[in-house]
């Protein structure tokens, strides 16, 4: 993506677009980070036939993850991907280990199996020889930053990701760390958000045609990029980071961790200047993402708007699931998975694409719904409005859906608020802008956003009412 910006306004292109996915490597999901760094590359070779002077450019990726590397070998080996089932039952494991009270008032950190620290601990037991020959880890973004640049180190908000960082000291867990016997040594320098690493390197300079061009560490976590970019104003607002997932919170000015946050099972992440993303992950539009790849195979090609559209037309409310079951977290037959649940909980089970994607948007909307209301519980905030940026904020009917279901105002856009947020943080880092309030002011006046307003509050309370009943069985 490329940025320009002109006083106030900000402009973006999109020059390089790839598919990227997780490979399957003998059972088990890896990430080729090598093929994503040359297409990385290949984006920028293009942006050099322009003729523009760039003089900065940055990575962010998802969280989670990371890259195991030496002084010798700039990766050791495939990283896995989250969505492998190695860290199945992990979590309870190390609760035998560290109890989960400990654990929580350490990092502030919602409980995944996902999490970096349940791979790493999956690691320590069953590649113990990888982290031995192992100076540190980077999360994917970090990473790729320092193949640009050289400079090894992790971005605090993706740092804040793995379950192993302390909001509260903004420096990596050593209870934890030593309480769980992981090498002290892989944990490498932490630097906030907007952080100049220094030039990119000379031979990648040559390579794509690009001069006196500084790598930044903007927010390399997409979703605190996102939020950065998020285009509010005032206090009675939260944000809803929607793609793969939905990370639905409130940004903060300190960590809220306290028993209720625990047991509502709430995050706090790092942002921009300081700032806390106090948030729930919510598995979001990955269930229409699969569901549609396994039509796919079938041999039925749908567009995500074709499926939209066949959801509008389904029956309303006519089956729900709770998208924080366990099941829908990993790939292959979705659809199936879906019927499934729905069998296995009294309902009538979906049977064409329109009503499996409608029970899926519904059920997203109503788990919206239930972590807002979470949020007003541990914090008092009175939420008045929903601001849904990324790529779900182009489903319109989700976001009619999540006005409806939650009661509040939603505020649809921009889409490519990750890429937006990383850009006007370089700017930041560059001396262009001030402030974060700076950087949402671009963002208004430079993009537009779409006002949803909430519908049938009686047939969706009732609706609500099903759900948390679903949710108490999972």
């Amino acid at each position: 993506m490329l940025g320009t910006l002109s006083g106030e306004r900000l402009v973006i292109e999109e020059i390089h677009r790839f598919p990227n996915g997780p490979v399957n490597v003998l059972g088990t999901l890896r990430w080729d980070v090598l093929r994503i760094f040359d297409e990385l590359k290949q984006g920028l070779r293009k942006v050099t036939t322009r003729g523009y002077p760039i003089e900065s450019i940055s990575a962010d990726s998802w969280g989670l993850d990371y890259v195991l590397l030496s002084d010798q070998d700039p990766t050791l080996t495939a990283p896995y991907s989250y969505r492998d089932g190695r860290t199945d039952g992990r979590v309870e494991r190390a609760l035998q280990i560290v109890p989960p009270d400990l654990i929580y008032s350490e990092t502030g950190s919602q409980f995944l199996q996902v999490n970096a620290l349940y791979q790493l601990l999956d690691d320590l037991d069953h590649r113990p020889r990888i982290l031995e020959l192992s100076d540190r880890f980077l999360g994917v973004g970090d990473y790729f930053n320092y193949l640009f640049s050289g400079v090894s180190c992790s971005e605090e908000s993706l740092a804040s990701t793995t379950q192993l960082y302390n909001p509260s000291e903004r420096k990596w867990s050593k209870e934890l760390i030593e309480r769980f016997h992981l090498p002290t040594r892989m944990f490498p320098k932490l630097v906030p958000p907007g952080t100049k690493l220094g030039p990119l390197l000379s031979s990648i300079a040559n390579d794509v045609g690009l001069e006196d061009t500084q790598v930044v560490a903007s927010c390399s976590h997409d979703t605190a990029a996102a939020v950065a970019a998020v285009p509010a104003e005032g206090q009675d607002w939260c944000y809803n980071s929607s793609g793969t997932w939905s990370l639905v919170g409130i940004e903060a000015s300190k960590p809220i961790i306290s028993a209720k946050s625990l047991e509502h099972n709430f995050t706090n992440e790092m942002g921009y200047g300081g700032s806390i993303r106090f948030l729930k992950n919510v598995v979001g539009l990955w269930i229409v993402q699969e569901s549609r790849r396994e039509w796919a195979k079938a041999g039925k090609e749908y567009t995500y708007d074709q499926l939209t559209k066949m959801a509008e037309q389904a029956q309303p409310l006519r089956s729900l699931i709770d998208p924080g079951d366990k099941r829908f977290l990993k790939p292959n037959d979705m659809p199936g998975k879906i019927a499934a649940y729905c069998h296995e909980t009294n309902q009538t089970s979906p049977e064409t694409p329109g009503e499996i994607i409608r029970c899926v948007l519904e059920s997203l909307a109503l788990s919206y719904c239930h972590v807002l209301g979470e949020i007003r519980d541990v914090t008092g905030r009175n939420v008045r409005c929903l601001n849904i940026v990324g790529g779900g904020s182009k489903n319109e009917l989700l976001n009619q859906l999540s006005a409806n279901a939650a009661h509040v105002t939603v505020l649809a856009g921009p889409s490519e608020a990750t890429a937006i947020g990383n850009i006007l943080i370089q700017a930041l880092a560059l001396h262009h802008l001030g402030s974060l309030e700076d950087v949402r002011r671009v963002v208004r006046q430079s993009f537009q956003v779409k006002t949803y307003v909430g519908k049938e509050e009686t047939t969706w309370q009732q609706a609500y009412e099903r759900f948390q009943e679903l949710m108490a069985r999972s």
